[in-house]
């Protein structure tokens, strides 16, 4: 059973930055992961935020965080990342990341119902 557990998460103020942590454990080959961050706040539905396919070489962005957010993932250390940058009150929200099996090497997907195995999530608050 795939485990996956955040880390990061806390208090910035506007324009400061985070780096978020997933990290998997109980499974056997980690390249058989489509990983991905969503978040959700108060008063909101989930939403998809960044994913990485298991070749490392596709991703895909909400567009509301393009060119602020980077996911990266390190096989080696069982870890996804989420570099958020310039980070603004919009952004304020439990951040959760999720993980689906896929045979496709370069497939991205943000739609939440395609997502298998979630983690328990991390807050994230930005606000001066």
């Amino acid at each position: 059973q795939l485990q996956l557990v955040e880390s990061g998460g806390g208090l910035v103020q506007p324009g400061g930055s985070l780096r978020l942590s997933c990290a998997l454990s109980g499974f056997t080959f980690l390249d058989r992961y489509v990983i991905a961050w969503f978040r959700q706040a108060p008063g909101k539905e989930r939403e998809g935020v960044s994913c990485l396919s298991t070749s490392g070489d596709s991703t895909n962005y909400v567009n509301s965080v393009k060119g602020r957010f980077t996911i990266t993932r390190d096989n080696d250390k069982n870890t996804v990342s989420l570099q958020m940058n310039s980070l603004k009150p919009e952004d304020t929200a439990v951040y959760y990341c999720a993980a689906k099996v896929t045979f496709n090497a370069n497939y991205t997907t943000l739609q939440e119902s395609e997502y298998t195995y979630w983690g328990q999530g991390t807050q994230v608050t930005v606000s001066s």
